[in-house]
């Protein structure tokens, strides 16, 4: 009887410490923590850019959070690619609308910077979206744009920091040249820069990347209990999906590398309920190419034959390529995360593409290069050039890049 009692008493012991240890664990965002910096906001005309993955680790939308502070009111809402809700197709304009009383306007349509009427009568700017991590992941370049509005403005603009969901460890690709800066890249990062939105925020401010070099009065609301080693799952945090095509953490993981099939006439499995982690095309083999990328022993992922057919799907894609077609290809499976590289994969997935079906491959350049942030690796991909070769080129890059921000790292 006694034992069994202490060995009760030691289950129940185990628990609470487990228990504890998993709310000690957890990843407080920004928004989480705003409380502590309420000073800021008080008696303040509050304009907040963000989009339906602005919620609080209890599920709060930060309008609400607002609304519940003392003396603070919210004088416009701001909307990205996808819009507020995140239901808009990629690449699809928005149009500026009303949210109950507050004008909501829209940074994916007419414009994609505040213009001073739209800031007219706010005395703070607010940012809160989940980035993915990727350079061609257009929030950051909201951000970007929106930093430069308020500086101009004379705006105090505040981050609410989240975590990069696919670590801040791994940095993969090249840095973008500057001649290809589009909305898909305005600044010189790599495409995988293992950095936080408010990360970015520093280093877009702190190198002068601005118009004309201009600085943002920057304020940051850092994350508590995030360590850069991890992925989003390990945060404690529910994963929303940022973008209709982003639908969790595995096509997160492969996403920089895949997305590069957007610039070709490869379904990269948008129409699917599985967009990224599936691609092909009516006239691949798939067999040959799952052979054929297996054959590379690219690290941490294995590929399989498989067959889909793209559809319209509402509130995920339109008029997909090749829709209502089959589509021969593989799925990937990433097995070991840590030593996959998505980057890599993606390029030498675009390689084999070329060399199987040069005939059948077609190159949508201006956009696969603006993805890029260079026309090399197309050019050396078309000529039959060293691939390889050209990837290890941008070590050094990378390595002057991570030294760069270095002392804009919180965490």
């Amino acid at each position: 009887m006694f034992f069994g009692i202490v060995f009760k008493f030691v289950l129940l012991l185990t628990a609470t410490i487990t228990i504890s240890s998993a709310q000690q664990a957890r990843v407080l965002t920004g928004l989480d923590n705003i409380d502590e910096y309420a000073d800021w906001f008080a008696n303040k005309q509050v304009g907040v850019i963000c989009n339906h993955t602005a919620l609080n680790s209890e599920g709060v939308y930060i309008v609400d959070v607002f609304k519940k502070m003392n003396n603070v009111q919210i004088s416009a809402l701001f909307g990205p690619e996808h819009g507020l809700k995140g239901e808009h197709d990629a690449g699809e304009k928005v149009d500026s609308e009303k949210e109950k009383s507050i004008p909501v306007y829209s940074l994916y349509g007419k414009v994609r910077k505040p213009t001073p009427r739209m800031l007219a009568g706010t005395d703070i700017l607010v940012f809160d979206i989940q980035d993915i991590g990727a350079r061609f992941y257009t929030y950051i370049w909201t951000m970007a744009l929106a930093m430069e509005a308020a500086a101009e403005q004379g705006i105090p603009f505040v981050v609410l920091d989240r975590p990069n969901p696919i670590n801040g460890h791994t940095l993969e690709g090249n840095i973008l040249e500057k001649k290809f800066a589009s909305f898909v890249g305005l600044f010189p990062i790599p495409v995988r820069h293992g950095m936080t939105i408010a990360e970015l925020a520093m280093l877009f401010n702190g190198e002068g990347w601005l118009k004309n070099g201009i600085k943002a009065d920057l304020k940051i609301i850092p994350l508590k209990g995030w360590q850069r080693g991890q992925w989003f799952d390990q945060t404690g945090l529910k994963f929303i999906k940022p973008s209709p095509n982003m639908p969790d953490l595995a096509t997160a993981i492969v996403y920089p590398g895949l997305c590069l099939l957007e610039g070709t006439s490869v379904s990269e499995g948008r129409g699917t309920k599985q967009p990224f982690l599936q691609f092909g095309a009516p006239w691949i083999k798939a067999e040959e190419f799952s052979a054929s990328l297996n054959a590379l022993n690219l690290a941490g992922v294995r590929f399989t034959a498989h067959q889909f057919i793209p559809h319209s799907i509402k509130g995920m894609s339109s008029n997909p390529k090749y829709e209502g077609k089959t589509c021969s290809g593989v799925k990937i499976l990433v097995t070991d995360r840590n030593a996959f590289r998505s980057c890599k994969t993606g390029i030498k997935i675009v390689e084999t593409l070329h060399r199987l079906y040069a005939d059948s491959l077609l190159w949508r350049a201006g956009h696969f290069d603006r993805l890029c942030g260079s026309d090399k690796i197309r050019k050396t991909v078309i000529r039959g050039g060293d691939v390889d070769s050209l990837m290890n080129s941008w070590q050094k890059e990378l390595k002057h890049f991570k030294k760069m921000r270095k002392k804009y790292l919180l965490y």
